[in-house]
């Protein structure tokens, strides 16, 4: 359970972060961010999964790449959810979940240490 408020603040600060890299992409602060995780997550684990198996074919034709694109959906739709996480377009979104999954990859190997 511990491990999971820790992913929750991390993924929250790796919003935070991404907001003050991607021209776009803006997180009015700790608390929109975690809701903003929150939504993400839950957008992912639901719509996403039906998405990601929809379009299984596609994303085995682009080699994964398509998976970016489903990505940036559900950062818009978390956008449109969330007071205080604002994306202003597809471009941002997508750049946005670029860098959020590399920051991911960052977080799970912090976390598993």
């Amino acid at each position: 359970m511990f491990q999971l408020v820790i992913q929750w603040l991390l993924s929250a600060v790796a919003l935070m972060i991404v907001s003050q890299i991607v021209p776009g992409f803006y997180v009015q602060g700790l608390w929109p961010a975690m809701i903003a995780a929150l939504v993400i997550g839950f957008l992912n684990a639901t719509f996403g999964l039906v998405l990601k198996v929809i379009t299984f074919p596609l994303t085995i034709i682009t080699f994964g790449i398509f998976l970016l694109f489903i990505n940036a959906v559900m950062i818009l739709m978390a956008s449109k959810f969330v007071d205080g996480f604002y994306v202003s377009g597809f471009g941002p979104a997508f750049w946005g979940g670029i860098i959020l999954s590399l920051l991911g990859l960052l977080i799970r190997a912090i976390i598993k240490k």
